[in-house]
């Protein structure tokens, strides 16, 4: 729980952090005439709703009792989410044929210097953001930090395009290179496809969470069963998968053999680790807790018997 309780702090200090970078680059943008800066902006309000995603909670326990009102509201959560990625998707559609338009008649406006300020800016923050997000999600052992840099990558892909167009265009006014001004509304152009592309993902991983949701004991039965498999393993104790996009990360508790070494009982940790990550493909990470197996009453009086080092049968 206090795993859970430390990765949505992160995750909403990037949502809040995203969110803050988006009306601050859609109002430089929009007071500079940059459409470019206007699609960073979306993008990076797109990465805002990505987030918003991640905290939707999505378990699969190994033995869900869920109720009615959580199940309805399990259905109702992606529909949210479908919803912010339509208005995203939108957003890029409109920033795609306005750049366009501006190309097609040949009136080029000139973002003014301040734009390229405020992108450096907005850089040094997303990269301090993303380094906050993925160091804590490295310490967590939460398996988010994989989603965290594949974001961090195409929004850094979307700033620098930024930050060429505006910086080509004011150059092209400076030495009045007539195709240097094109470049604004050209990486606006660019970026309004990123932003599509962002809300495409988005849709197909709302669509895509909500199909799993009907799979998830199937797909906890699997894993059990294959874990069930390694050598060394006694019992499945608890499992839980939460999803990240189209992967998922896998929880597991298991015992062993109260009188192994804790370095066999790491081994046999990785190996199974191993084998859920070789076989499913879409397994970004799985996190095992080792516990000694107790059989418990009426076998746990036998159990102790086996703490005496005396032989009971003569040799």
């Amino acid at each position: 729980m206090q795993r859970s309780h430390s990765s949505d702090t992160v995750t909403w200090t990037g949502m809040i952090g995203d969110l803050s970078l988006a009306v601050f680059k859609g109002v430089v943008g929009y007071f500079s005439g940059s459409k470019a800066l206007l699609g960073d902006a979306l993008y990076s309000a797109s990465d805002a709703v990505s987030a918003l995603n991640r905290l939707i909670p999505r378990t699969s326990p190994l033995k869900g009792q869920g109720t009615d009102n959580q199940a309805r509201a399990r259905r109702t959560e992606p529909v949210f989410a479908i919803l912010f990625a339509v208005l995203v998707l939108m957003g890029g559609l409109q920033i795609a044929v306005a750049s366009i338009r501006e190309i097609a008649s040949g009136k080029i406006h000139i973002p003014d210097k301040f734009a390229i300020i405020a992108i450096f800016v907005s850089l040094a923050v997303k990269e301090a953001i993303f380094q906050f997000q993925y160091r804590s999600s490295k310490k967590q052992g939460d398996g988010l930090h994989t989603a965290y840099v594949e974001e961090h990558r195409f929004s850094l892909y979307t700033s620098l395009t930024v930050c060429a167009g505006v910086f080509m265009s004011l150059a092209g006014e400076t030495f009045d290179v007539k195709a240097m001004m094109y470049m604004d509304p050209v990486s606006a152009l660019v970026v309004a496809g990123l932003v599509i592309r962002k809300g495409y993902l988005l849709i197909m991983n709302s669509v895509y969470g909500s199909l799993v949701q009907e799979t998830e004991q199937e797909d906890a039965i699997s894993f059990i069963e294959t874990v069930q498999r390694v050598h060394g393993i006694i019992t499945v104790d608890d499992l839980k998968a939460r999803e990240q996009g189209h992967y998922v990360t896998v929880d597991l508790k298991v015992s062993v053999n109260p009188r192994i070494t804790v370095l066999e009982a790491n081994e046999i940790a990785e190996r199974a680790k191993k084998l859920l990550l070789h076989r499913f493909v879409h397994i970004s990470d799985v996190n095992i807790q080792v516990v000694p197996y107790d059989p418990g009453y009426p076998y746990k009086s036998n159990h102790q018997l086996t703490d005496n080092d005396m032989p009971t049968l003569l040799q």
